[in-house]
């Protein structure tokens, strides 16, 4: 009878072990299928306002987004419930300052407009000066000790350039705040209305056409050739609390208007204002989106007035291109 030696023994038994091991991960591997990952193409709908506007998208195109539902801006009428706010004709800052007697607001004092009819979901905030400086907080109030909507705006030149904003106010009753942080000789004229059917927000949403993604921490900038005399600017968010600075710049460095802007729900209570660029050289428009990588914006920015003209009515916009 032979005797089988004991490292023969251990040789074939790690052998088979091997053998095993790897019988046993080709089956795994033949057993696992990966999913198959097919594009979807899907249209979100922020409610904002009854506009068309777009989006980037991951491949850097845009997809044309129709904001038809929701927010407490939205004008609805006419068939499917959608206003054609194409045909908007609001009345221009001009006419708002001739019809509405201003309150003035000293430097370092402070003044408050009470808004108790809940049908009231938005406001116009207007602020002009005799060409001084304007520094001002603007709060709105909802509730004790509860400021969902703060700005800190700064105008060089409060005469050539007045500050005009939409403010949302759902949920009433709601109060708007102004502040004059400024000096006792840097007075300023402040109107705060409410904004109707037919107002500036509806406005400024006719003449936008589409609307790019701001990631938290990044800057984005529109260049606006010198025919233009305002543009319009509209921030928002999908929910998420908004932060982002404001600039209209002309030359280097060289800030006419700043407004630093604070939402708790960019979606609720977006941003809506006219910034005015009466100046004879072009202008600049900067945003940067102060939040974290977390809560990206969606900014959309484009001519608000061409001369004395809105330019949806009377002015091609391809006629004037940015330079």
């Amino acid at each position: 009878m032979h005797s089988i030696h004991p490292k023969t023994t251990m040789a074939a038994v790690a052998v088979l072990l091997w053998t095993t091991i790897a019988l046993t991960e080709v089956a795994a591997a033949a057993a696992f299928v990966p999913p198959t990952t097919e594009r979807v193409e899907c249209q979100q709908r922020f409610a904002l306002s009854d506009y068309g506007t777009s989006i980037r998208t991951g491949e850097d195109d845009y997809v044309d987004i129709n904001r038809g539902l929701g927010g407490p801006i939205v004008r609805s009428r006419g068939p499917n419930n959608i206003m054609p706010i194409s045909n908007v004709r609001a009345p221009s800052l001009a006419e708002i300052w001739d019809s509405t007697a201003p309150v003035v607001v000293q430097g370092g004092s402070l003044r408050t407009w009470h808004f108790s009819n809940p049908s009231v979901d938005a406001v116009q905030v207007l602020l002009k000066s005799e060409g001084r400086p304007i520094d001002c907080d603007v709060d709105l109030w909802n509730g004790p000790n509860n400021t969902p909507h703060k700005m800190r705006v700064y105008v060089e030149d409060g005469a050539l350039r007045t500050f005009n904003a939409i403010v949302g106010t759902p949920r009433g009753p709601n109060s708007v705040a102004i502040r004059n942080i400024g000096q006792l000789e840097f007075p300023v004229d402040a109107v705060v209305r409410p904004d109707m059917q037919d107002g500036l927000a509806a406005s400024i949403a006719s003449v936008v056409s589409r609307s790019e993604v701001i990631q938290g921490g990044a800057i984005r900038t529109w260049p606006f050739n010198p025919i233009v005399q305002s543009v319009a600017v509209i921030l928002k968010t999908d929910g998420r609390p908004l932060n982002a600075r404001i600039e209209l710049l002309q030359g280097p460095n060289n800030n006419k208007q700043v407004v630093e802007l604070y939402t708790e729900d960019g979606l609720e209570r977006p941003f809506f204002a006219i910034i005015e660029t009466p100046e004879a050289a072009g202008s600049v428009i900067r945003i940067v989106n102060s939040a974290p990588l977390e809560f990206p914006l969606y900014a959309s920015v484009d001519a608000y007035t061409v001369g004395d003209y809105y330019i949806d009515s009377y002015v091609d916009q391809d006629r004037w291109p940015m330079l």
